[in-house]
């Protein structure tokens, strides 16, 4: 039986399975809203990766082990029958296998939830060359993912691969999403949609519905259907771009600021450059110097000169940490510390068109813009002042832009009180 792999995948995988034939890539982040195919895509991957490969195995995961059959089992076995290759496959249920009868390969399945059971994974033959973690933003988040691969992927030189598959959370500051958008080596992130999948293999309900959601609720039909982040309305920060800045973009940079939040044993101190566009609004970070227990001795021997020759601006409510510093040849000077300096600093960077942070230079600055929210009352709705918690990052950038965000303040009460003429109307018209 000959089968068409293009007849198989929805056409937005295409690529995608040409790029897998290179075995190259080492992460693959599948994003998509209901119906765009990324699992369909990813149980064939697995099933062809076995057929292709005699040494390789697979585990697929998810985040609760009485998950597994309706979703990833019940998966491959469709992937099977679609490939019609059924008959090299035994499905075992009690524990979960999906043998590759004439080699011995396996793909096996596990639950997170029984991170026992991870531990005691054997093969008969080969090697775990590829994991699948199905609705992976179901998990705790990236320090457990971490720690799941790191007990399995290991005792081989070749070439390992992980398949996350999920749909977004509304919230960009959801760890998954956060995550997916930090730059690395041999990593693809994936956007589909059903909108590029054949009408037929959906249906006529599917698309009914999907319609119907667009037109009542576009919001909700956006991150349901095309899987994007429509937040949660708690996001203080809706302006940031987490993205690469090149050595030779930063050369071009003629407006860089410097501030620095002091911290010490619990909190991180935090030195950051970047470059401010006032005409554009655009402020780009692309230096961090950051961490817990950092003397200022050890500040100043790891920054290079000309960072200690320019001016650095820092919280004016520490004179004392100010002296000692320029007593050390750091040229720092206080910001100002007025009352709702915090919160018109932060609306200041709210309102800026855009904040491009590189979350490799600027890993803090990354995590801390992009998770900033509101809290909530005991009855869910929000409270309105800012929240002094994981804002170091933030508080350095309001120091940095003091003086800009100053002037701004006194040129909004101008605005506000400014007297403007009135023309005296003749009594008779």
């Amino acid at each position: 039986m000959n089968v068409k792999i293009s007849e198989c995948i929805a056409p937005s995988f295409y690529d995608l399975h040409k790029e897998l034939k290179k075995d190259e890539l080492t992460e693959i982040w599948l994003r998509g809203g209901r119906g765009s195919c990324k699992s369909s895509f990813t149980s064939i991957e697995c099933i062809l990766e076995l057929i292709k490969d005699p040494e390789a195995n697979g585990i697929a995961f998810r985040r609760f082990e009485n998950e597994i059959r309706d979703s990833v089992f019940a998966q491959l076995q469709w992937a099977t029958h679609i490939l019609g290759v059924d008959h090299l496959f035994k499905f075992q249920i009690s524990p979960f296998k999906v043998i590759y009868e004439p080699t011995g390969q396996m793909i096996i399945f596990k639950g997170a939830d029984n991170p026992k059971k991870i531990k005691s994974i054997k093969l008969a033959t080969g090697y775990v060359k590829f994991v699948w973690m199905e609705e992976v933003d179901q998990f705790t988040g990236m320090a457990e993912v971490r720690n799941i691969l790191q007990s399995i992927l290991r005792g081989t030189t070749k070439r390992q691969m992980v398949i996350f598959s999920y749909n977004p959370p509304k919230s960009a500051r959801s760890w998954v999403n956060a995550e997916s958008k930090l730059p690395k080596e041999n990593r693809l992130v994936h956007y589909s949609d059903y909108r590029t999948v054949p009408k037929d293999w959906l249906g006529d309900t599917f698309l009914t519905n999907a319609e119907h959601l667009k037109e009542v609720n576009e919001d909700a039909y956006k991150h349901e259907y095309l899987g994007e982040e429509t937040g949660t309305g708690l996001e203080v920060f809706n302006n940031v771009t987490l993205r690469p800045i090149t050595d030779k973009e930063i050369t071009y940079f003629d407006h860089r600021y410097q501030g620095l939040d002091m911290g010490y044993t619990i909190d991180p101190m935090c030195f950051i450059q970047g470059n401010f566009d006032a005409k554009t609004k655009t402020l780009s970070l692309f230096y961090e110097y950051s961490g817990i227990g950092i003397k200022n001795s050890k500040l100043l021997a790891d920054l290079s000169a000309d960072r200690l020759a320019d001016v650095t601006m820092m919280d004016s409510a520490n004179p004392k940490e100010i002296d000692e510093l320029r007593d050390m040849k750091m040229n720092v000077v206080g910001a100002d510390k007025a009352p709702g300096s915090v919160e018109h600093g932060t609306k200041y960077l709210q309102d800026l068109e855009e904040i491009i942070i590189d979350p490799i230079r600027c890993p803090l600055a990354a995590k801390e813009f992009i998770n900033y929210a509101l809290n909530v009352d005991r009855f869910g709705e929000p409270i309105g002042k800012f929240p002094d918690k994981d804002n170091h990052s933030l508080d350095a950038c309001r120091y940095m832009l003091s003086l800009q965000i100053t002037q701004a303040k006194i040129e909004k009460r101008k605005n506000k009180f400014k007297i403007h003429s009135i023309p005296v109307l003749n009594r008779w018209g």
